[in-house]
């Protein structure tokens, strides 16, 4: 079956900007849940409650202190966070502009989308990367100890309705 062009005006194929879009949502939800739980933590939570680090079944494997020298660890290494906030605030202001803009014009939105993504993926590598650093200078034995909790938290989730 031979393949018909895209017709005249249509310079993406709706399934590209669909997984796109699709990309840039998750890549954002990673974004606000590790940043938003590293800052505040959930809204429902007690003041005596230790704040969920957004790595969802890791955070549960860790114990306080991990938890709370992984914290330590993030704002240290990004100590400006409300100038990243008001980053991904521009962020969002130039996709906004970029979709109202008439004539559209496709490479600022693909410009746009960009941006975002790569302060996303930059915030989740530094995440990934402070947590494998923690757990390289965990003792064996608290590695192991780690794991059992990992395994029994994963299990937990499989098995919920």
């Amino acid at each position: 079956m031979a393949e018909t062009p895209n017709p005249p005006g249509r310079p993406v194929a709706r399934g590209w900007r669909i997984a796109f879009f699709a990309s840039l949502a998750l890549n954002l939800l990673i974004l606000g849940v590790v940043g938003g739980a590293l800052i505040k933590g959930p809204p429902h939570m007690r003041p005596d409650m230790v704040r969920d680090l957004g790595f969802g079944p890791f955070t549960e494997a860790l114990d306080e202190g991990d938890r709370a020298a992984l914290r330590k660890a993030f704002k240290d290494r990004a100590p400006d966070l409300r100038a990243a906030r008001h980053t991904m605030r521009a962020d969002f202001e130039a996709l906004l502009a970029a979709l109202r803009a008439d004539p559209f014009d496709p490479a600022a939105l693909e410009a746009a989308l960009a941006r975002q993504s790569v302060r996303s993926a930059e915030r989740l590598a530094l995440g990934q990367q402070l947590l494998r650093d923690r757990l390289a200078e965990m003792t064996v034995d608290a590695r192991r100890a780690f794991a059992d909790r990992l395994e029994a938290s994963l299990t937990r989730r499989k098995h919920k309705p």
